[in-house]
């Protein structure tokens, strides 16, 4: 278990498969904003209104230059059946052996009613477009998260 980066840092390497199979870098967004969002299973609640938030302010995003990444340890195929059923227009990495949501500190050890496993822990990550990291979330709460990060964008886009 890694600690979770902080703002400052460089944003730790990562590499994994999309929905559709294509491997993703974070090199490929060198000079792009991204954001990093850790999510624990598709088409659960929190995560389907998280995916569909992303996916609603997706336009927003666009308009500032940055590109918008799930993970979670979700296979691909899986993705792709969240992503239709949704009409989600997010890009999902898939992160079976977790080792993303390792570099980033979201592979923690959970309980949920007395019992403890470990699993993906819901934060977000907003990387730069020299690639640090300009602000994180933990532990977050999905009801107005994906306007909040918006938020926090446009204000470090406008000084």
């Amino acid at each position: 278990m890694t600690d979770v980066p902080q703002p400052g840092q460089n944003a730790p390497a990562f590499s994994a498969p999309n929905q559709n199979g294509e491997i993703i870098n974070l090199e490929d967004f060198q000079g792009k904003w991204l954001i990093l969002y850790f999510y624990p299973k598709d088409d659960t609640p929190g995560c389907t209104t998280e995916a569909k938030d992303f996916s609603a302010f997706g336009e927003d995003f666009h308009k500032l230059g940055a590109q918008i990444l799930g993970v979670s340890t979700d296979s691909q195929k899986a993705h792709c059946k969240f992503i239709d059923k949704h009409s989600l227009t997010i890009t999902l990495l898939s992160d079976p052996e977790h080792q993303v949501a390792d570099a980033y500190g979201a592979w923690k050890l959970k309980k949920f009613m007395g019992k403890e496993y470990m699993g993906v822990e819901r934060c977000t990550f907003l990387i730069s477009p020299d690639q640090k990291l300009a602000y994180t979330w933990s532990k977050v709460k999905v009801k107005e998260h994906a306007k909040a990060v918006l938020k926090q964008l446009q204000v470090l886009l406008n000084g």
